[in-house]
């Protein structure tokens, strides 16, 4: 039972691609659940993390990052990101300082507008520019809209973030602990396993291979007698070329992606992996309908 006083609530990180939403919520909760990438549509699904202390437990929604969609996963994203704004207690709108302000934040804002819910603006990255830099941008965003809050951060270093924890529990309404205080997250490990891989796919392929890029986690088997956890998992490109990418020459690209996913599965885990990879050319998967629900992109759960 909660004691007297204890709020809890339901928060969206919203901003364009690559502001530091993910890294922010890897910081709260200290523990990698949300796959950081400096290429922006990194984070595809929502991805609740939740943060739990004892005067609140805050479920953190990570949306996509809000860009003009070139295919129909990209309409997905948006629906995702837009659709989170209506259904929370609060909401961080994150920018990036070092971009200043854009048709990005703009498009956003006019979203804002039509929300009923609180809004922070979270300047992040904070740590890359000097403080007379942030006064003007502040004062733009002032002008702009009725912020609740505003709070300079740095997701990356961690200044600020306690204090813009505060300041959300403030904001909560009184209400139950939904999760268990040692739960970080509500989606089941199979799905952190598949963008743990996705994350070092995309970090070690670079430009070569864009975000065409899915991974499916066919296997999870726990063997007692030898105390490890087999994962056998494919990788979905679009092209033959990119397949040729990710399996490198002589396999050794698709070996270093195994070797550093596997290193995150063990932590996330906690105990020794055998990771088995296989790549999978499905030929424009993006625009499929079938092939996105395949890959765990239900609109209708959104």
């Amino acid at each position: 039972m909660n004691k007297e006083g204890y709020k809890s609530g339901f928060v969206a990180i919203i901003g364009r691609p690559n502001v530091g939403k993910s890294t922010f919520l890897n910081r709260v909760i200290g523990q990698k659940i949300a796959i950081m990438s400096d290429k922006p549509q990194t984070t595809r699904n929502k991805i609740q993390g939740v943060y739990t202390d004892d005067d609140a437990q805050i479920i953190f929604i990570d949306t996509p990052g809000v860009h003009k969609p070139k295919h129909k996963l990209g309409d997905f994203m948006m629906k995702v990101a837009l659709n989170a704004l209506r259904e929370v207690d609060l909401v961080l709108f994150m920018v990036n300082a070092e971009e200043g302000f854009g048709r990005g934040e703009a498009f956003i804002i006019e979203r804002l507008n039509e929300v009923h819910t609180p809004v922070f603006l979270v300047i992040n990255k904070i740590d890359r520019v000097h403080p007379d830099e942030l006064l003007p941008l502040i004062d733009r965003y002032k002008d702009l809209y009725p912020f609740a809050e505003i709070v300079p951060i740095s997701a990356l270093e961690g200044n600020n973030v306690e204090r813009l924890l505060e300041q959300i529990k403030q904001r909560l309404p009184e209400g139950p602990q939904y999760y268990p205080p040692d739960q970080i997250t509500d989606h089941p490990e199979q799905f952190i396993i598949a963008e743990l891989i996705r994350e070092k796919a995309l970090h070690l392929t670079r430009e070569e291979v864009p975000h065409s890029i899915a991974v499916v986690v066919e296997r999870i088997e726990r063997r007692e007698e030898t105390g490890t956890v087999y994962v056998g998992a494919v990788i979905v490109v679009e092209r033959d070329s990119q397949k040729g990418i990710i399996i490198g020459k002589q396999g050794r690209m698709l070996k270093e992606i195994g070797q550093r996913a596997r290193a995150d599965i063990e932590a996330l885990l906690g105990s020794r992996v055998f990771l088995e990879l296989w790549v999978k050319v499905q030929k424009d998967w993006r625009n499929r309908l079938a092939q996105l629900r395949d890959f765990g992109f239900r609109e209708d759960e959104y």
